[in-house]
């Protein structure tokens, strides 16, 4: 097995405004390895969330290419490429997306219950996740009754319910007090120790940009890397 999780060549994006063309990423060529953990940041408007979007083959390039295990993601058809993203990737999001009619339980079981997994496992397996988090107490609580961080939880559990290899986070404490964001990247930061998980995260949060092992900031339309800090290791 490749030590290399994720891979592009020649990442190109734009997008057309009226009669103009805006080209948003330039071509892009980067190399993710498996258990790293990497901060993607720069101004905003510059593209980070974009380039996230399609990492996770939830948007596609205008040109260029995305290998996620090995596997030319856009080569597949949309089917294949549905599995793929279900079973490799997990997604946390600034504005969590939680399901806000299901328990905290229900939304972490939704990505299991997409893959046609057992009931009875699926429901194991949001459970434990649940209580590794912290929420083992809040199982049946209705989400809409969760304060931002124990959201942001929440969504971190239905991101790694499944056990991605890949975890992809975009500004996932930007709408949080410093220490509820403190406590998500704690989080993040735990699973990759302990699963071996690989977390990459968009954030504009210098000091959680500062505790990940690698930093690209987008410039320019191109990913320019940045000495990490030694600070990655505290928490």
């Amino acid at each position: 097995m490749s030590d290399v999780l994720l891979r592009t060549e020649g990442l190109c994006k734009s997008f057309a405004i009226g009669e103009s063309v805006i080209e948003v990423l330039s071509g892009i060529d980067l190399e993710i390895r498996r258990g790293e953990t990497v901060a993607v940041t720069g101004e905003s408007g510059v593209g980070k969330s974009t380039l996230l979007h399609i990492l996770g083959t939830l948007d596609r390039p205008t040109r260029g290419r995305v290998w996620i295990g090995g596997e030319d993601a856009f080569l597949k058809d949309p089917i294949s490429l549905a599995r793929l993203r279900n079973a490799t990737v997990g997604f946390v999001f600034q504005f969590h997306h939680l399901l806000p009619e299901f328990s905290s339980l229900e939304n972490v079981m939704m990505p299991g219950r997409i893959a046609g997994l057992p009931p009875a496992e699926v429901r194991a397996r949001a459970r434990t996740i649940l209580e590794d988090v912290g929420l083992g107490h809040r199982l049946d609580q209705p989400v809409t009754k969760l304060s931002g961080g124990e959201r942001q939880r929440v969504a971190v559990a239905r991101a790694l319910v499944l056990d991605p290899p890949l975890v992809l986070a975009d500004e996932p404490t930007g709408n949080l007090d410093p220490e509820s964001g403190d406590q998500i990247a704690n989080l993040l930061l735990s699973m990759n120790r302990s699963r071996g998980t690989t977390i990459v995260v968009v954030t504009h949060n210098e000091r959680i940009a500062a505790r990940l092992g690698r930093r690209l900031e987008i410039r320019r339309g191109r990913a320019e890397p940045r000495a990490a800090s030694s600070a990655r290791t505290s928490g």
